[in-house]
């Protein structure tokens, strides 16, 4: 009889979940993440975090350790929400691309509020005073441990949570709790063999299944990385401005994935395939008006453009001359020398025009280099 009406609960829970707006909804328990814990020591220390200054050792601890995060934690409740949307813009030239997760509002705002009435559900479902605590990718909480284990979906070998219906296009939150809730079981499901994630990846960053480097990631590269981007890279990040899709577009699970289907998460106007040049003309004021409640402003309005100057740079058009050559003399000297890496890159007589122009005038050393090294390049393709 207890044990039915512990059914009875988690079933009203999960029900009352979906009805906030969550996909999926899945419970596991508060044990620690043990094995991924020492996986995660083994990333940080063979160097494939470096570059995320935030991913500490105590950090990982912490992160797959809930009772560390809750005093007296006893089950997780892990949500997914999809994200998926039909492309609602054809790719123009002088465009860039934006991952999916961004082109709509900031998940993190959407999904937090959901969870707020989520656990006050919860409270009254359960019907005593619950102590909780939420999560959605913000703080030091395994939410792929926690999908995981909970059946919600299972790692893919680029080390996205993969699940039958949405594929890996989902957001994950969860909601961390001091009541003790029939857990559910993982997933039997794998990759199996298909390691086209790894082969297909331009910069292989996914150095080894379930291994990302994240200092080859065009998502670190385009979002977390500030300053100059290695130029060994630039090459291989085509038009990609913010995040990186390739991963999970070439994923044969997504080739099914359903729709989602909150109001947040549609694509704004303009946001999948964004005007490059528009980008390079933008001020502050401009930027945060236009992506207010977007997650396209953690990449900072330098980290734009200066991905904008690679991705002119990468897709051939000679129309970028112009707008580029007039980034040679911005203030910014990581402006400058992505500008003159670009306009190496294309090439012809009026680039090289502004590039010796800009030459004579720069005084940075480094900058300098970049310029000159862009200058070598347009003589190596003569």
């Amino acid at each position: 009889m207890e044990q039915n009406l512990l059914s009875d609960l988690e079933e009203k829970i999960k029900s009352q979940g979906k009805s906030l707006g969550f996909d999926l909804v899945r419970i596991t328990t508060a044990e620690p993440f043990y094995r991924d814990e020492s996986e995660a020591l083994k990333r940080i220390r063979d160097g494939h975090m470096d570059g995320l200054s935030w991913y500490t050792e105590d950090r990982v601890r912490k992160m797959n350790r809930p009772g560390l995060l809750l005093d007296g934690a006893r089950s997780i409740i892990s949500v997914g929400v999809s994200y998926l949307e039909q492309n609602i813009e054809s790719e123009k030239m002088l465009s860039g691309k934006v991952s999916r997760y961004a082109r709509g509002t900031d998940y993190h705002s959407v999904l937090k509020l959901r969870l707020k009435k989520f656990r006050d559900v919860v409270s009254d479902i359960l019907g005593e005073n619950v102590n909780t605590r939420i999560f959605v990718d913000d703080g030091p909480m395994n939410d792929k441990g926690a999908a995981r284990r909970s059946g919600l979906g299972w790692m893919g070998k680029n080390t996205n949570i993969l699940t039958p219906t949405y594929g890996s296009w989902i957001f994950l939150g969860q909601l961390i709790l001091d009541v003790a809730l029939k857990p559910d079981k993982p997933l039997k499901k794998t990759c199996g063999n298909c390691t086209i994630c790894i082969d297909d990846c331009p910069t292989g960053a996914i150095v080894a299944p379930y291994v990302v480097d994240n200092s080859l990631c065009i998502s670190y590269l385009t979002i977390e990385l500030k300053g100059s981007i290695p130029i060994h890279l630039r090459p291989l990040m085509g038009d990609w401005i913010f995040g990186c899709d390739i991963c999970q577009d070439v994923c044969p699970v997504n080739k099914k994935a359903e729709m989602g289907k909150l109001p947040e998460f549609k694509q704004r106007p303009g946001f999948s395939t964004p005007n490059l040049v528009e980008i390079l003309n933008l001020d502050q004021e401009t930027f945060s008006k236009v992506y207010k409640d977007s997650p396209i402003k953690r990449a900072k309005l330098a980290g734009l453009k200066r991905n904008a100057c690679v991705a002119l740079g990468n897709n051939g058009d000679v129309a970028a001359v112009k707008p580029l050559s007039k980034v040679l003399f911005d203030s910014s000297a990581v402006f400058r020398g992505h500008a003159a890496w670009a306009l190496g890159r294309l090439g012809g007589p009026e680039s090289e025009k502004h590039l010796r122009k800009a030459l004579a005038d720069e005084g940075d050393p480094d900058i300098r280099g970049e310029i000159q090294s862009a200058l070598d390049g347009l003589r190596d393709l003569a």
